[in-house]
């Protein structure tokens, strides 16, 4: 197979599997983050303000995956 062809699936791959997770855990976060406030509507500002600091953190490591893919396509 192409070497060329090889490094664009290597690409594809890490920025996917490296999306996937901070997708995933992202919207984990929300549902989560809507049963609190069902259940606790006084606790809205603790419950939003912990549920953006969390989802900046998973949207951090899917930034990371994006500097990889980069780094990746960019490499030889």
């Amino acid at each position: 197979m192409d070497p060329a062809a090889m490094k664009m699936l290597a690409v594809g791959l890490a920025a996917g599997l490296g999306f996937l997770g901070p997708g995933l855990g992202i919207g984990i976060i929300g549902y989560s983050a809507m049963q609190a406030l069902g259940r606790n509507p006084e606790a809205r500002g603790t419950i939003m303000t912990n549920m953006i600091l969390v989802t900046a953190f998973a949207e951090a490591i899917g930034i990371y995956a994006l500097i990889v893919a980069i780094i990746l396509a960019m490499v030889a």
